[in-house]
C-alpha cells in the first residue's frame, strides 16, 4: 500500500539533505557541458539503483525487534543531523572527465557512473535505509526518495547555480538538520515508549 504522507516526508528529508551535496554540483557541471536530458537519464538511473539498495537494507532492518530498530534509527538520524550541522564547507573542485562526444550512451553513462560512485554510502542513501526501516512502506519510501533525488539532480543540471544564489546553502543544510533531529526524536521516543 502506498502512503502519500510517507512519500512526502521522505521526499522532503531526502531533497533537503541532498541539495547541499556535491552531487548537485556534479550534475550542474555535466549539464552545462552536455545535453541536459542525456545527463539526467544517467543521473536518474544511478539514483534509482542507490534507492533500491537502501530500501533493501532498510527492509532487512525491519526483521529486527521494533524498539531496537527505532533506537538505532534515532541514533543514526542524530548522527546525520550532526554531520549536516558540523561539517566544514566542501569547496572541493572535483575534476570529472566527461566523455569526448555527445552521444546519448556516452553522456548518460558518464552521469550514471559519476553519481553511482559519488553517492555510494552517502548520507542520503543511509537516510533512505533508515526511513525504510522506520516506515513499514518500502514502496512509499522508495518513491519519495527517488523523486527527491531526481528533483535535486534536475535542479543541479538545469539551474543549481541560480538556486544557490537565492537560497543560502547554510540555510538549506540547517533545515535538513532540523528535520533529521525531529525524526530522531520521534524514533527515539518510539524506542523508549514502545
Amino acid at each position: 500500500m502506498i502512503s502519500f504522507t510517507v512519500m512526502a516526508i521522505v521526499f522532503g528529508v531526502i531533497f533537503l539533505a541532498e541539495l547541499p551535496d556535491k552531487t548537485a554540483l556534479a550534475g550542474l557541471m555535466l549539464g552545462t557541458r552536455y545535453r541536459a536530458s542525456y545527463v539526467f537519464v544517467g543521473v536518474a538511473a544511478a539514483f534509482a539503483v542507490h534507492v533500491a539498495l537502501a530500501i533493501a537494507a532498510g527492509s532487512v532492518l525491519t526483521l529486527l525487534p521494533h524498539r531496537l530498530v527505532q533506537g538505532v534509527v534515532g541514533v543514526l538520524f542524530l548522527a546525520g543531523a550532526a554531520i549536516l550541522l558540523f561539517k566544514k564547507g566542501e569547496d572541493e573542485d572535483e575534476e570529472v572527465k566527461p566523455p569526448a562526444d555527445q552521444s546519448f550512451w556516452k553522456v548518460s553513462g558518464a552521469g550514471f557512473m559519476l553519481i553511482l560512485v559519488a553517492e555510494f554510502g552517502d548520507l542520503t542513501q543511509i537516510m533512505t535505509a533508515n526511513l525504510a526501516a522506520r516506515y513499514d512502506s518500502p514502496v512509499s519510501v522508495g518513491i519519495g526518495a527517488v523523486l527527491g533525488l531526481w528533483a535535486v539532480g534536475g535542479l543541479g543540471i538545469l539551474g543549481g547555480r541560480t538556486l544557490m544564489k537565492h537560497v543560502p546553502l547554510r540555510l538549506i543544510t540547517k533545515i535538513a538538520a532540523v528535520v533529521m533531529l525531529a525524526l530522531a526524536g520521534f524514533s527515539l521516543y518510539e524506542a523508549i515508549a514502545g
